[in-house]
């Protein structure tokens, strides 16, 4: 059987995804507007998206900086807290305006300081979401100190997902950036109204990828890399045609001095090689004809959203990643696999 040199795929979404705001919001949409025909936007800005109002002005600022060639549809979402007014979140779902609803467990990753203290706090605004319909887009890691980092996502599934699932049956769930076979297999044995998003970097690299040859603060992200039988687990789930899971890169870029800092931001700069990414794993799995609806089909049909009719075309073709990429008025921003070799292309 001859190997496969191009594969045509419908324009794929991104269904977890970190624009940022002001000139870095400029310098990286482009990156996403030009291989996405949508995508779930984040709202963990500084101050974070938590009022109607301010969803509105941050999608305009995104809207004004697509560029013009490019046919690019923000979903916005708005920041869970302990305080969310929950008619604001009804109000904002029934007009258009919001798409999900983000939750993060305070201080679980970046700009999260104002998440969720307690489930128990924000019970009513799910009850109000479940009768809605209204997605919610869940961080899945417990902030216990006493956990292990490498644990937390697991700990998140036993302590607070299942006892949630249980309360509220048919509140729709997305588990972002799975990372583990405890997330895989629960994500898989679920009811249809759970799903989860898998980012390129966690089916590519495990968690040795932190530190060969020196420590590399460019593929340190949270939920962090795990050991390899999770990375194994978890590509063989997204390889197997189950239709809830797909892309979501949570690409989240940082300028090359915040990651190269005694204290490095987490979060990777995937989006100028995502596609290529994925594209090579399902190749690896010789499970190339299931990428279309990994990347293009299932994310659609969980948000009751149309498939895309445009197209593109992903080439056999290797080229080397650029080393670093520079934003004006921001300055340099590395990307995910800096100065690699990847085997695919869009073209």
């Amino acid at each position: 059987m001859s190997e496969v040199q191009k594969i045509i795929i419908k324009k794929p979404d991104d269904w977890h995804l970190h624009l940022r705001d002001e000139e870095m919001l400029k310098g990286v949409l482009p990156y996403s507007s030009k291989d996405y025909a949508r995508a779930i936007i984040m709202p963990n800005l500084m101050p974070p998206l938590k009022k109607l109002a301010d969803i509105i002005e941050y999608k305009k600022r995104l809207l004004s900086a697509i560029p013009s060639n490019d046919n690019f549809t923000p979903l916005m979402t708005t920041y869970l807290s302990d305080d969310t007014d929950v008619n604001d979140i009804i109000h904002g779902y029934q007009n258009g305006v919001l798409k999900a609803v983000k939750l993060y467990p305070a201080h679980a990753t970046t700009n999260s300081a104002h998440g969720v203290s307690s489930i128990n706090n924000v019970l009513p605004v799910l009850e109000a979401m479940q009768k809605q319909g209204i997605p919610l887009l869940i961080h899945g890691e417990v902030t216990d100190k006493a956990v292990d980092v490498f644990d937390r996502e697991a700990k998140f599934i036993d302590k607070t997902l299942i006892p949630l699932m249980k309360k509220l049956p048919e509140l729709k769930i997305v588990l972002e950036h799975a990372t583990t076979k405890e997330a895989a297999e629960f994500v898989m044995e679920g009811p249809a109204n759970l799903a989860a998003t898998v980012t390129p970097q966690h089916i590519l690299l495990n968690r040795n990828a932190l530190f060969q040859g020196g420590l590399k603060p460019h593929n340190y992200c949270l939920p962090i890399l795990k050991r390899d039988v999770h990375r194994v687990k978890l590509m063989q789930a997204v390889t197997s045609g189950c239709d809830r899971f797909f892309l979501g890169t949570d690409s989240a870029p940082h300028e090359k001095n915040r990651k190269e800092a005694a204290c490095g931001c987490a979060g990777t700069f995937n989006a100028p090689v995502a596609l290529s990414v994925y594209a090579h794993v399902f190749e690896q799995a010789n499970a190339l004809d299931k990428l279309e609806a990994f990347t293009s089909i299932n994310g659609a049909k969980f948000y009751q959203l149309p498939i895309n009719q445009d197209t593109v075309t992903l080439v056999k073709k290797k080229y080397k990643v650029e080393e670093v990429i520079y934003i004006p008025g921001v300055g340099d921003i590395v990307p995910f696999l800096a100065g690699e070799e990847l085997n695919w292309s869009v073209e």
